[in-house]
């Protein structure tokens, strides 16, 4: 059995004029990169957690030596606090727009600039966990001609994600893949509240099932926690990302 080859980490850091703040990046470079070829790209929010937590770069890469993916380039976005991250990331959240117009304006010409990339909304995912895939589904549904994939594990759903989902005019351009837990009915929130995310999210799912989205859903036997979320990552890839 041969030794999976290992892919490049680097960091780096652009200026959001819309964020009006620096915004560190996590970026992963497959096995053989070269510029000369050009890559998917998938975008996590929540970067640092798919990074360290969910461990996507092994994971892409024990799948691609597998030839069960496609080549990516992956791109971790972390937020610099709890607070900042739900008025990022929160339908609500007082910088939610902002967010989803620098992941639109300032991010992807940073990343088609400076890398070989495939300059296609399919080839551009979106991953999130919890509010962090709201925030994935929220923009990928507001800027069609820039991503054309979702990645959500747990996501929050409110009525703002269900209209948003009601409103979308062009769902054979978008292609979701969704999972939620089992166990998901008493989740406790950042301000300390306890939330039910299993049944708003199949109202998620069964809005998006009577849609023309391409679609793939799955509740799994777990909980709110990345203990189940790294379990799934691998199935999500292969999904958006098949070879």
């Amino acid at each position: 059995m041969g030794t999976t080859l290992q892919g490049t980490l680097q960091d780096t850091v652009i200026q959001s004029n819309e964020l009006n703040d620096e915004i560190p990046l996590l970026v992963y470079l497959p096995p053989n990169y070269t510029p000369l070829s050009s890559y998917d790209l998938v975008i996590c929010q929540d970067g640092k957690d798919y990074f360290q937590l969910g461990r996507i770069p092994r994971q892409m890469e024990a799948l691609m030596d597998d030839y069960e993916v496609r080549e990516a380039i992956i791109i971790g976005v972390p937020y610099p606090s709890v607070a900042e991250r739900r008025e990022r990331y929160h339908p609500e959240g007082e910088r939610s727009e902002a967010y989803r117009r620098f992941l639109a304006f300032e991010l992807l010409p940073y990343l088609d600039e400076h890398y070989p990339t495939h300059q296609l909304a399919s080839s551009r995912t979106l991953a999130g966990d919890s509010l962090a895939g709201t925030i994935s589904l929220l923009a990928a549904l507001e800027y069609p001609a820039h991503f054309g994939q979702v990645m959500m594990h747990s996501p929050y759903v409110d009525d703002h994600v269900l209209d948003a989902v009601r409103t979308y005019q062009q769902p054979h351009a978008l292609s979701i893949y969704h999972v939620i837990g089992s166990e998901e009915t008493t989740v406790k929130l950042t301000n300390g509240d306890i939330a039910d995310f299993l049944s708003p999210n199949k109202d998620l799912a069964e809005l998006l099932e009577a849609t023309s989205f391409s679609y793939s859903f799955r509740i799994f036997e777990g909980n709110h926690t990345w203990t189940y979320w790294q379990k799934d990552l691998s199935i999500g890839l292969k999904t958006l990302l098949p070879f």
